[in-house]
């Protein structure tokens, strides 16, 4: 199953949406008020009627009361995210404000996606194997960096090595794929295959415990 170019967008957006619903209804102490400001703010610009910073202090106002952050939080919070320009305000004609993120800010929102991404495991195997297969150049430099940092990643979610840059895992996961790759813009390097069966599948069985 070759990657193919038409869906990337369609697809890391769904997975960068995924992981952030997943951010925002965690429990977790990482989701500081920097980043759930941001990570809301990357479900869509957030538009306030009249005064700027009521509306920021209900929009961080958790309704399942599982975090609250004081006002004063919040603003140096907004004063510190504006200052390192990602986020930045617009003004419109009717007298509201708009707050969205820079480019600089997307770009963060991907990163705190790639760390926290995890791939959906199925309640039932469908007894199809998906082979991941890279072959990323050491130079320059960013690619040889990219190749590391991509192969990290696929160890973090659980793939198992079959040999030198091939790797297998039991369970749907091409968008969470081409979500990493599209981040190091090495998708022309990654190529992915379904197969029902591969030689001593029971040995990989055995290791995702199948």
């Amino acid at each position: 199953m070759k990657i193919k170019e038409n869906k990337k967008n369609k697809e890391n957006k769904n997975v960068i949406k995924s992981s952030i619903e997943k951010f925002l209804n965690s429990d977790s102490k990482k989701v500081t008020a920097a980043k759930f400001l941001l990570m809301t703010l990357a479900l869509g610009g957030i538009v306030f009627a009249g005064a700027l910073a009521p509306g920021l202090a209900m929009m961080m106002d958790d309704p399942r009361k599982k975090r609250r952050y004081p006002k004063r939080k919040t603003q140096q919070v907004f004063s510190m995210l504006k200052h390192r320009k990602l986020i930045k305000v617009i003004k419109e004609k009717d007298g509201s404000v708009r707050v969205e993120l820079t480019n600089k800010g997307k770009k963060r929102v991907r990163e705190f996606c790639f760390d926290s991404l995890v791939i959906e495991k199925a309640k039932k195997w469908d007894g199809k194997w998906r082979i991941l297969m890279f072959d990323i150049p050491t130079k320059p430099k960013i690619y040889n960096n990219a190749r590391n940092a991509l192969r990290d990643k696929i160890k973090e979610l659980g793939f198992v090595q079959m040999q030198k840059s091939v790797w297998v895992y039991p369970y749907e996961c091409e968008d969470e794929i081409l979500f990493l790759a599209e981040t190091y813009s090495v998708e022309k390097f990654i190529d992915m295959l379904v197969a029902e069966r591969v030689m001593h599948e029971e040995k990989f069985k055995k290791k995702f415990k199948l």
